[in-house]
């Protein structure tokens, strides 16, 4: 038997930040962000000699186990391991033995959601394998619950939804931890249009979003004004943003991009810094309307708004910098998994 699972990544056009506690959980949050063709990927091979075989294909690391009922959360592969270990407590109560190799095409720490879009295509990957009576929404908060709860890894939760569902989604995060996703019906012109109007630009550094992120919910917690009232902002920008792709309003993108960029950085130290804004400045000196850094910041993807053909020049305009354009298109398709018996 061989079972497959892919989980597409995503750019959070707006919002993002509003989705992570102690925010989501006083204020509620919304966040609108696109699935796009860039997958995490996971493959089991059931085994019957009682041993677990955890590879990262595109990290190049493996790990041989003897199966137990828990495995070591010790820095190697703890994602893979969160899954498996939460798998056997709810649902098998006893060891599994398997080959589990997973593939990211998206590096480390760039912003499109890597880490929780991993999480998911493994854990679709032991749905498909054990047949769990999981729908979408048990999956996406299954997999919230192992990375925040079990892993204690700080986050939001948007990520887990986008990876689950796919598409274009409005999503809005409510203080009892229910999460409503809004998946929107957009003209075919106007998503052709903002897909090729965005450039998707590496930046050739990548970060640790947890530390960002803890930062950023150690303000709300200390009450900052400052950053909450940023994220106030964001959360009015995620509805900006999909007003003006749903009215077709589409030279406005640019516009909200940036007012959400502005209020993004005042949410926490070290979402930008001097090559980021940078870089930013002479985007914006070529003809982009906006943009932002994609997911916590400080370093990883850039997304920048280009209207017209403005594009051509902005990639022009960064040739001399460190980094690459990554293409991609919008995907329909959510979390995907398949078994061949």
């Amino acid at each position: 038997m061989l079972i497959r699972s892919r989980a597409p990544l995503r750019l959070g056009l707006a919002g993002g930040g509003t989705d992570v506690s102690p925010y989501s959980d006083l204020y509620g949050g919304a966040v609108l962000n696109a699935a796009i063709n860039l997958y995490a990927y996971a493959t089991i091979l059931p085994r019957d000699d009682d041993t677990i075989v955890l590879r990262a294909q595109d990290r190049q690391e493996q790990i041989r186990l003897p199966a137990s009922d828990a495995l070591p959360i010790d820095g190697q592969l703890d994602l893979i391991k969160g899954v498996y270990n939460r798998i056997v407590r709810e649902y098998t109560n006893q060891p599994l033995s398997f080959e589990l190799s997973t593939f990211v095409d998206a590096p480390p720490g760039s912003g499109l959601g890597s880490s929780s879009t991993l999480v998911i295509a493994v854990l679709g990957a032991f749905v498909e394998w054990l047949n769990l009576p999981l729908g979408e929404y048990d999956i996406a908060r299954l997999a919230y619950e192992i990375e925040r709860v079990d892993l204690q890894f700080a986050g939001g939760k948007q990520d887990q939804y986008a990876a689950t569902f796919g598409g274009i989604n409005f999503m809005e995060f409510f203080a009892d931890d229910k999460v409503i996703v809004n998946p929107l019906r957009i003209k075919k012109e106007y998503l052709n249009e903002i897909e090729y109007n965005l450039v998707l630009f590496y930046t050739n550094t990548s970060r640790i979003s947890s530390k960002i992120i803890e930062v950023q919910a150690s303000n709300v917690e200390k009450k900052e004004k400052k950053p909450i009232e940023a994220m106030h902002k964001l959360k009015e920008q995620a509805v900006m943003m999909k007003e003006a792709i749903l009215r077709g309003e589409l030279d406005r993108i640019g516009s909200v991009l940036d007012f959400g960029w502005q209020n993004k950085r005042e949410m926490a130290d070290g979402i930008s810094n001097d090559r980021i804004e940078e870089i930013y400045r002479e985007v914006l000196r070529s003809g982009a309307t906006g943009g932002k850094i994609s997911g916590a910041g400080g370093g990883g993807f850039m997304m920048i708004y280009c209207p017209g053909d403005t594009k051509y020049q902005v990639r022009e305009s960064l040739g001399n910098y460190d980094g690459y354009f990554q293409k991609f298109q919008f995907s329909k398709s959510g979390l995907t998994t398949w078994a061949l018996r």
